[in-house]
C-alpha cells in the first residue's frame, strides 16, 4: 500500500530531470513530464498525460488521459519565450483537454484557478485567466486572453472570442458564441449570445434573500431594457443602488477596459424572473 507521503511513478512514464515532484504524487502509465514542471503534493496524472514548459500543477489536482498542459501556444508570434502555465489546487482536467502556455505579447501566463472542472476536449488558449470554481463543459473553446470569473459556468460547445471577459457567477449556455463581455451573474444564450437575465439560481446559492434578488433583478432590467442611453442608465443605476454590492460589482465590471464592449442585446422576456 502506498504511503500518503510517497510518490508513485509508473515505469512507463517519462519524467525529465529537473521536474519537481511533491509528496504523494501519482504519475500513471505513459505520462510525460517536462524538466521545468512542478507537481505539487497529491497531484495525480491518471495516464497518457503530457505536461511541459514552465508549468505548475496545484496540490491535489487531477489530470485525466490524453490531456495536455503547458505546451506552446497556437500563436504564430510565439518564438519559444519562457512563458508559464499555472493550474490551481484540486482542479480536474478531463480527457483530451488542452491548456497552452502564455505569450510575451499577452500576460505571459495562462492561469486556471482552484477547484475548477474542465470537461473533455476543452481548449484553453494562451494567456487565458480562469478564476476559482469555474466549470467548463465539453468541447468549449476559449480564444486567447479570455478572462472567466470565479464560479462562472460555460455550457458545452460554446465558443468565446479572444479577449472576451465573462464575469463571476455568470452562466453561458451551450452552443453559444460569445463575442462581447458578459457581466457578472448574467445568463446568456446563443447562437450569437443574448442576455436572458440573471443567474437567479446561482445568486440564491450565494445566499441572497428574496428582497435583494428582486432589487438586483430590477437594476438589471433597468440597465439593459430601460429608456435612454446605456451610459446614462449606468450612472443612474450607480446612484440608485449605491448600497447594493452585487449591482455595484456589475457596474464596476462595465467600467473596466474592454476590447469588444459589453454584451447588451437582450432576448425577449429577459429579466422577468
Amino acid at each position: 500500500m502506498l504511503n500518503k507521503l510517497e510518490s508513485f511513478i509508473h515505469p512507463s512514464a517519462i519524467v525529465a530531470p529537473g521536474a519537481q515532484i511533491g509528496q504523494g504524487v501519482k504519475i500513471g502509465p505513459f505520462c510525460t513530464v517536462g524538466p521545468e514542471v512542478v507537481l505539487e503534493d497529491g497531484v495525480e496524472l491518471v495516464s497518457h498525460v503530457a505536461v511541459d514548459g514552465r508549468t505548475r500543477i496545484g496540490a491535489a489536482a487531477k489530470l485525466f488521459p490524453f490531456c495536455t498542459v503547458g505546451f506552446e501556444p497556437q500563436d504564430l508570434k510565439y518564438k519559444g519565450e519562457p512563458t508559464e502555465t499555472v493550474i490551481g489546487a484540486r482542479t480536474q482536467i478531463r480527457e483530451h483537454a488542452s491548456i497552452h502556455r502564455g505569450t510575451v505579447t499577452g500576460t505571459g501566463i495562462t492561469k486556471v484557478g482552484a477547484d475548477c472542472l474542465l470537461m473533455a476536449t476543452v481548449h484553453v488558449a494562451h494567456d487565458c485567466t480562469l478564476g476559482d470554481g469555474v466549470i467548463i463543459s465539453n468541447n468549449v473553446a476559449l480564444g486567447g486572453h479570455v478572462e472567466v470569473g470565479d464560479r462562472a459556468v460555460i455550457g458545452g460547445n460554446a465558443a468565446l472570442l479572444q479577449f472576451v471577459r465573462v464575469g463571476q457567477g455568470a452562466m453561458v449556455s451551450g452552443l453559444t458564441g460569445v463575442t462581447r463581455d458578459v457581466i457578472p451573474y448574467a445568463r446568456v444564450f446563443g447562437p450569437r449570445a443574448e442576455l436572458l437575465g440573471l443567474n437567479i439560481i446561482g445568486l440564491r446559492r450565494r445566499g441572497l434573500e428574496k428582497s435583494r434578488l428582486a432589487r438586483v433583478n430590477a437594476a438589471f432590467k433597468f440597465l439593459f431594457t430601460g429608456p435612454g442611453v446605456f451610459a446614462e442608465r449606468v450612472e443612474a443605476t450607480r446612484g440608485q443602488y449605491a448600497d447594493e454590492a452585487y449591482v455595484q460589482e456589475i457596474l464596476d465590471f462595465i467600467a473596466m477596459p474592454s476590447r469588444h464592449g459589453i454584451l447588451t442585446n437582450v432576448a425577449g422576456g429577459a429579466g422577468d424572473e
